[in-house]
């Protein structure tokens, strides 16, 4: 059977967009095709990854990477009891460098009756295609660009195969976002469907990046609302809930 290697395997409350608030097992994968300036996230392979000992307590385990994925589901299943949670995100890094492995693990997940809730930079639309069947909920960010590259030709076909499920886009901005960008952004989900909830997140200050002002928010919710039925403005809730 594969093997996966895993960064951390914990229990906590989304922060994140449409779904704040809810119980979810998070289980988190190393390695990102991007390097996005705002990133929080370790992303190398760690030579172990660490597991919750019990839900929420925040006391962890550390055990050998890569895992196999027999062992993995043997470990959530002893671990948490899937009727307390929401959904398993899986998420990064970007999960979907590990789409041939994901594709046999999501479909043992789902006989469990756990819905599959997948946090994506949504730039491989093939990979989203080899675990679609399984995922119930896609979380896609838009990227906005930056370092000289742009993402608007792989994240319309993403978004064009994510309407087969559920799925809402995560827009990241700071106080150096240009409208121009966001008019782009905006365009492009409006081609695809303009009933598609977006979600405008402030970056949580990271670095030199600084949050939006609350005239910038405001004027640029007035511009993806010209177009966009459903447009919300949603920071990081977890960081200032102090969840993980």
């Amino acid at each position: 059977m594969f093997s996966l290697p895993v960064t951390e395997i914990f229990s906590s409350i989304q922060g994140e967009g449409p779904y704040v608030g809810v119980r979810q097992i998070f289980l988190r994968l190393p390695n990102c095709n991007l390097t996005c300036p705002y990133c929080d996230t370790e992303t190398n392979i760690p030579l172990q990854f660490r597991m919750e000992t019990v839900p929420g307590s925040r006391h962890f385990n550390k055990l050998n990477n890569p895992v196999s994925l027999e062992k993995l589901l043997e470990l959530l299943l002893q671990t948490y009891d899937f009727s307390l949670h929401h959904s398993l995100s899986v998420t990064g890094g970007e999960p979907l460098l590990w789409a041939n492995e994901l594709q046999v693990l999501l479909p043992l997940l789902r006989e469990k009756r756990l819905k599959i809730y997948l946090e994506t930079n949504g730039t491989l639309p093939d990979q989203l295609l080899q675990v679609l069947p399984w995922v119930d909920v896609i979380s896609m960010d838009i990227k906005l660009p930056f370092g000289g590259q742009a993402f608007w030709d792989v994240h319309e076909p993403f978004l064009r195969y994510g309407l087969q499920k559920e799925v809402f886009v995560k827009i990241v901005v700071n106080t150096e976002t240009t409208p121009q960008d966001l008019k782009d952004a905006r365009d492009l989900i409006a081609r695809v469907d303009s009933s598609i909830v977006t979600i405008l997140q402030p970056v949580t200050k990271t670095h030199d990046i600084i949050t939006p002002k609350p005239y910038q928010l405001l004027e640029w919710q007035n511009l993806f609302l010209e177009k966009l039925i459903n447009v919300r403005v949603i920071p990081q809730t977890h960081v200032f809930m102090g969840q993980l």
